[in-house]
Order: structure tokens, then C-alpha cells, then sequence
């Protein structure tokens, strides 16, 4: 395997796994609310739980999978934040992880020169490996966002790395 492809491949395995940790973190936010909580916005300018999860579906779909396949942005970003109800917990959670799978099949199947290819999307100008470390940091960003409005609603730790020595040096 030439040198291209392996680092194409590392990269790509790190943003798919770095993806997973965040489902893996918000579900068990999610584990933890109630179904109206995850409706509840902190205060007028904030988004609720539920919000945040269709729009890191909308803006990975856009970014993760019709960019690098070419296909057409049929995104409508600001239907993500108006939405008030009309989804389950279970369904949120089975709608992000479902999109995060159909992203990081797109990654493994979008070629080395589109993977370079530069593209502009929601204005900006990225190349695909550029598209791939925008979606896997926004789906930290958020779900940092979700566990403290979680940790705020709950008022206890989420135990996300329960069982893991965190103060473990470099080997």
C-alpha cells in the first residue's frame, strides 16, 4: 500500500472513530433525559438537545456526504433550530447515529483526488479531507454543548470515561 493511501486511511479511521465517541457520549446524555428535557432550551438564544442533534445531522449530510459525492445540498439550516417537538429520543439518537454511518461509508468510498479537491460548502472553501475534520470537530463542538446542558439538567457526571485512568502518561 503506497504512503497516500495509508495516511488517507488513518485519517478517515480517526474521524470515524472520534464520531463514535461523540455518539457514544450523547447517548448516554440521552439515556439520561427525559423526553421533554430534550426539548428544553437553556434560554432564548440557546438550542435545545433536540435541536442540536438534527442540526449535526443536517450539517453532517451536507458536509460528510452530499459535498464529497457530489450530490446536491438540499439543506435547509435554519428548519434545524426551529423545530419544537415531533421526535423521540430513540428517533434522535437512531437519526445521528444512522447519519454518522452513512458519512464514514462515504468517507472510506470518496476517492484520494476528491478527498484534495477543493469545494465550497455553506460558503466556505474546503477541500474533502478538509469537509472530513470540519464534521468529526462540529460533532465535538456539539456534543460538548449537549453534555453540559445535560450535566446542568441532571446535576450529576455523565461517566463518560468511567473506568479509564485519565492521568495515564504518555508511553
Amino acid at each position: 500500500m503506497d504512503k497516500a493511501r495509508q495516511i488517507q486511511e488513518e485519517l478517515i479511521w480517526n474521524a470515524g472513530y472520534r464520531m463514535d465517541e461523540s455518539l457514544r457520549m450523547i447517548r448516554i446524555c440521552m439515556s439520561g433525559l427525559s423526553e421533554k428535557d430534550i426539548w428544553e432550551k437553556p434560554n432564548e438564544s440557546s438550542n435545545s438537545i433536540g435541536n442540536l442533534i438534527i442540526h449535526l445531522c443536517g450539517n453532517i449530510t451536507q458536509y460528510g456526504i452530499a459535498s464529497l459525492r457530489n450530490e446536491q445540498d438540499d439543506r435547509k439550516r435554519d428548519e434545524e433550530f426551529s423545530v419544537s417537538s415531533g421526535y423521540t429520543k430513540e428517533e434522535l439518537v437512531q437519526k445521528l447515529s444512522d447519519t454518522i454511518a452513512e458519512a464514514k461509508r462515504t468517507f472510506f468510498d470518496t476517492p484520494l483526488e476528491e478527498l484534495l479537491r477543493k469545494r465550497e460548502v455553506q460558503g466556505f472553501n474546503f477541500s474533502g479531507v478538509g469537509n472530513i475534520i470540519h464534521v468529526a470537530e462540529h460533532l465535538s463542538y456539539h456534543t460538548g454543548q449537549i453534555a453540559l446542558w445535560t450535566k446542568i439538567l441532571n446535576n450529576k457526571c455523565l461517566g463518560f470515561y468511567d473506568g479509564v485512568d485519565l492521568n495515564a502518561k504518555n508511553r
